[in-house]
Parts: C-alpha cells; sequence; structure tokens
C-alpha cells in the first residue's frame, strides 16, 4: 500500500509546492487579473484533488483537520463546473488551507513503512 500511496503524497506536495511558487507576493487583485496564474494554480488543486483518491481512508483518518472530502471534490468542480469558480474562494483555499493540507501530508508520509 505504501509505495502505492508514496507517489501520490509526493504530487500533493509538488502540487502545493508548485502553487505556493507561484503565487509568492501576489495579491487576490493579482491572481484575479492573471489568466495564466489562475488557470496554472487550477490545475495545482486539480491534481491534489486527484492523489488525494489515492490516500487510504485510514490514512485520511489519522489527520481529521484536512477536510478529505472537499479536497476530493473540488477537483471535480474546477473540471466540470468552471463557470462557478470563484477567485475569492481558489485564494482563500490557497492561502487559509494548502498549508495544513501540506502539514497533514508530511505527517503520513513520515509515518509510512517501506515494505
Amino acid at each position: 500500500m505504501e509505495k502505492l500511496v508514496r507517489p501520490a503524497l509526493r504530487a500533493i506536495l509538488e502540487a502545493i509546492d508548485g502553487i505556493n511558487n507561484a503565487v509568492q507576493g501576489k495579491t487576490l487583485a493579482d491572481y484575479g487579473g492573471d489568466w495564466l496564474l489562475r488557470h496554472g494554480v487550477q490545475r495545482g488543486i486539480e491534481v491534489i484533488s486527484e492523489a488525494s483518491r489515492r490516500i487510504p481512508a485510514n490514512l485520511q483518518a489519522s489527520q481529521p483537520q484536512v477536510p478529505w472530502a472537499q479536497i476530493m471534490g473540488i477537483g471535480n468542480v474546477l473540471r466540470h463546473e468552471y463557470h462557478r469558480v470563484s477567485d475569492t474562494i481558489i485564494w482563500n483555499v490557497v492561502q487559509e488551507h494548502l498549508p495544513t493540507l501540506k502539514s497533514a501530508i508530511l505527517v503520513i508520509d513520515a509515518n509510512l513503512v517501506e515494505d
């Protein structure tokens, strides 16, 4: 199981780091006015959403502060209901929720036992 989970954890961490680098020094107004930045951040969140589905329920349960259902669901919104996507909501996810997710992913990764 761990060998299957670790690539998903790495993908999440890479996406979070990429998003953080992209928005460093930016404001919500900068984000809203930059098509490429918005779509890059949204794609990173889609990757996070998809990769989070590969984390088994018992590992998700070990990090109850993370809203796993919402993380898994936001990818569907970005892919299928893109016309409803709010820059403010995405910006809030990046600023307020990705740091918590990153910490949780690092803990899960550190606790995995190699086969």
